[in-house]
């Protein structure tokens, strides 16, 4: 198998200790060496081992490729009006998504699925190379199906949201609805998701509802992650911590046994300002969380709706200037944070043995993706140890 030598890397973020200085496992002046589609070693390049094939990294910046473990991606139409609206002083409401809703199920399959493509490859630009999608926008029986099955064309991180919002044909029985999304609409999905998902929150799902959801889609297998405390205070978090959710998404509105929950349980707190920045809304507080002890998350959260965007490096500046994260917390956060909150281990580090997913920088450093906000830094994107930007 050929070994190619990454050498001449200005600042290596490995988020291995035991490789580097501090938890981002910061190796300065150093060098990687990739056999086939992974790690094989990492640190000082005069350490380094030879190598069949040499690549000069001409003192950039190397990082982790960045893991997005929340997008909403499946989806065809525009809210540019509903944008616009919000802009000129109208709140923010989750009735919105029935715009969406009716968009999709209007749309082709070859067109949601180019939608998707479209939005990864504006997404792998800049830097990442792990995501999650969901569906969420179809909300029947055979336009969840196809979402899923369209999603798993393009990743294996697919999560199941047929608890999005209550279906519009649905509107007048929401237990009939619940009993769908629990039933022949989950039997119809789960072959295609890995993780089944709930947006428990007032104008969606209580927190009943999303226990009986959660709960029948842990018995079909799937594994539970939640839409949790974004518009205001509930029992999203405590009970994805309850349910064992690889994540708890959003996390604006904390009561203090919320964050303790958090710090004891192993879901990760995944925080997305994209949609405070597209919302107005208050931003969730990740000094807080991190202060406890809570392992963080950041993801871009891309919809059409509240977080139209799909650039990790703009979260991060979001995060260190609006939320509280240093710069080494916001890029952990992003690359490690993100694969914790997927229950992966091979991607999100620089190590040996995880895939060879690598981010370069136009920087001489990762904190350059917070001081130099809105610059597109990324200049190479290396994914399962091959050059894909």
């Amino acid at each position: 198998m050929t070994t190619t030598l990454i050498t001449n890397i200005g600042s290596l973020v490995t988020n291995d200790p035991a490789i580097g200085d501090g938890p981002l496992g910061l190796v300065k002046d150093a060098a990687v060496v990739l056999e086939g589609d992974h790690i094989a070693w990492a640190g000082p390049a005069a350490n380094a081992p030879a190598a069949d094939e040499s690549v000069d990294a001409s003192g950039r910046a190397v990082i982790p490729g960045f893991v997005d473990s929340h997008s909403h991606l499946v989806f065809a139409g525009d809210r540019t009006a509903e944008f616009n609206a919000r802009m000129s002083g109208q709140a923010y409401a989750a009735g919105g998504i029935r715009t969406t809703v009716a968009a999709t199920r209007a749309a082709s399959d070859e067109a949601l699925s180019e939608n998707v493509a479209r939005y990864l490859r504006e997404a792998l630009r800049q830097g990442t190379t792990t995501f999650e999608t969901k569906s969420g926008y179809g909300l029947t029986v055979e336009d969840e199906a196809r979402a899923l099955r369209i999603a798993a064309e393009h990743t294996d991180e697919v999560t199941y949201l047929g608890a999005h919002i209550v279906s519009p044909d649905y509107a007048d029985d929401p237990a009939a609805y619940v009993e769908l999304v629990t039933g022949e609409m989950l039997e119809a999905c789960a072959p295609y998701a890995r993780w089944v998902d709930v947006f428990c929150e007032k104008g969606a799902f209580d927190g009943d509802q999303a226990r009986a959801i959660l709960t029948a889609g842990k018995a079909k297998g799937l594994h539970p992650r939640v839409h949790a405390n974004q518009l205001t205070y509930g029992p999203g978090v405590q009970l994805a911590v309850e349910l064992d959710a690889a994540s708890a998404d959003h996390c604006t509105h904390l009561t203090d046994a919320d964050v303790d929950a958090l710090a004891n349980g192993s879901t990760v707190a995944t925080l997305l300002p994209g949609a405070e920045f597209s919302t107005r809304a208050d931003w969730p507080d990740a000094r807080r969380l991190l202060d406890a002890g809570v392992t963080v998350a950041l993801s871009t959260d891309c919809n059409p709706g509240s977080s139209f965007t799909s650039s990790v490096p703009f979260c991060v500046a979001l995060a260190v200037r609006d939320m509280g994260m240093t710069p080494d917390e916001a890029v952990w956060s992003a690359t490690a944070g993100g694969a914790a909150a997927l229950r992966r281990t091979d991607v999100g580090r620089l190590t040996p043995g995880a895939r060879a997913d690598l981010t370069f920088l136009d920087a001489p450093s990762h904190v350059h993706l917070a001081y130099r906000p809105g610059v597109p830094l990324v200049t190479e994107v290396w994914r399962a140890g091959a050059r894909v930007v």
